[in-house]
């Protein structure tokens, strides 16, 4: 018997992202649900209960208002919203975080999917704050550059109508200046950070992939550790890691004339993790598609960690 999977929010950039990387497996039934019928709680509520796997590819409001539609005890979740990514009544679904982290993900009946920037600074800083040699109360700071297509169907459309010159989207934004992003409290509490990280994101002009870099002076470190030796830790921590790859510290061989370009795991699930520095300075960086392991690619890996196939499964 199939597999029986909704995607509630069918329509936006995750929703369809999901649909195109479950469309071609065998062991899974999608449930649609009639265009018109989209925003009518009767009509989601008979797929949110009779699916066995649900994905919640919607604003927090509405997310929050299809859990409440679910009845029964058999329907999983898969919030990909930030509505319930700091709730300690769900899973945070990042299985790399830590050893423990896929047996809570597989035995859970609600994941809440992280956020694609949140996945990139958790990664390069959770080892770090977990084995005591960034402090708990370091003042982080981290500068992230995503692909537009992070910011839904207006911006989208935005960037396709506009001609990249002469108008207010010739060059790379930053944005979230109120220093308030929606990801950072998760950033802070699965991290393990005493306060909220000071935060500076930017859109690029193109469609798909994302850094996020986290800066750290030696000097404020449990001790005096090297780049070279921040980068040997994070290679020990993530050595059994499928999809998250901490690339040499000689690392000229996976950048582009020395530039460290934003798309190059895009059409993956894969997060590369990046050391540079010297015996002062540190900068960690984390590559990844923020439509791939920042977003549709992560659901899908949890899914399969959920029906306890290989979590690779469906995926690149």
């Amino acid at each position: 018997m199939k597999t029986k999977i909704f995607v509630d929010g069918q329509e936006g950039t995750t929703g369809l992202e999901i649909n195109q990387r479950l469309a071609q497996r065998d062991d899974i039934e999608i449930l649609n649900i009639d265009p018109d019928k989209r925003k009518d709680p009767a009509a989601r509520s008979i797929l949110l209960n009779e699916a066995d796997f649900v994905f919640l590819c919607l604003p927090d409001a509405a997310a929050k208002e299809s859990v409440a539609l679910v009845t029964n005890d058999k329907t999983r979740i898969l919030d990909a919203s930030t509505a319930h990514r700091t709730d300690d009544a769900w899973t945070y679904g990042l299985p790399e975080l830590s050893k423990n982290q896929r047996q809570a993900i597989s035995q859970s009946k609600r994941v809440a999917v992280p956020g694609c920037y949140a996945t990139g600074f958790i990664l390069a800083v959770y080892p770090l704050i977990k084995l005591g040699i960034l402090p708990a109360d370091y003042p982080v700071s981290s500068f992230a550059i995503s692909g537009y297509s992070g910011g839904g169907k207006k911006l989208i459309q935005k960037y396709k109508d506009s001609d990249f010159g002469g108008n207010d989207i010739n060059s790379p934004q930053m944005y979230a200046l109120g220093l308030a992003h929606k990801h950072l409290p998760e950033m802070k509490k699965v991290s393990g950070l005493v306060r909220i990280p000071v935060f500076n994101p930017m859109v690029g002009n193109f469609y798909r992939g994302m850094v996020v870099s986290v800066p750290l002076a030696q000097s404020h470190l449990s001790k005096n550790y090297s780049a070279i030796e921040i980068h040997q830790i994070m290679a020990d921590y993530y050595q059994d890691e499928r999809f998250v790859k901490v690339i040499p510290f000689d690392s000229a061989s996976h950048l582009s004339n020395g530039f460290l370009d934003a798309t190059g795991c895009n059409d993956t699930n894969n997060l590369e993790v990046f050391v540079f520095g010297n015996e002062d300075q540190i900068l960690v960086a984390s590559r990844l598609d923020n439509l791939g392991k920042g977003a549709s690619g992560a659901a899908v890996q949890n899914l399969n960690i959920m029906m306890g196939e290989d979590e690779a499964k469906g995926l690149i």
